[in-house]
């Protein structure tokens, strides 16, 4: 079973930075199409950031500009770059690992982003 851990969730004020990062265990990393999702209370969850296996990105579009995903296949990695933040991206961040050979989809447990003054 392939686990994903989120890191790098916390408290900032309007207009600043995090970095969040994904973790996952194993060997296939590199055959999975990786994103990040949020879901604020009370609304349902909603793709961020997709990133293929050759790198091509896709963003949601409440995000396009401000943010940015990233992988390193060599340390099982997925990032999301996230700037310029505003309190409605207040949020659980969750990622997300599809791996197309075998149609598997893992999620993360989330990590809290909190966008306030």
């Amino acid at each position: 079973q392939v686990q994903l851990v989120e890191s790098g969730g916390g408290l900032v004020q309007p207009g600043e930075s995090l970095r969040l990062s994904c973790a996952a265990s194993g060997s296939a990393f590199s055959r999975y199409f990786m994103a990040w999702y949020r879901q604020a209370p009370g609304k349902e969850r909603a793709l961020v950031a997709k990133i293929s296996r050759d790198g091509a990105t896709d963003y949601g579009d409440s995000v396009k500009g401000r943010f940015s995903i990233s992988r390193d296949n060599a340390r099982s990695t997925a990032s999301l770059q996230m700037n310029n933040l505003k309190p409605e991206d207040t949020a659980v961040y969750y990622c997300h690992a599809w791996d197309y050979l075998l149609n598997q989809n893992y999620w993360g447990r989330g990590t809290q982003v909190t966008v306030s003054s």
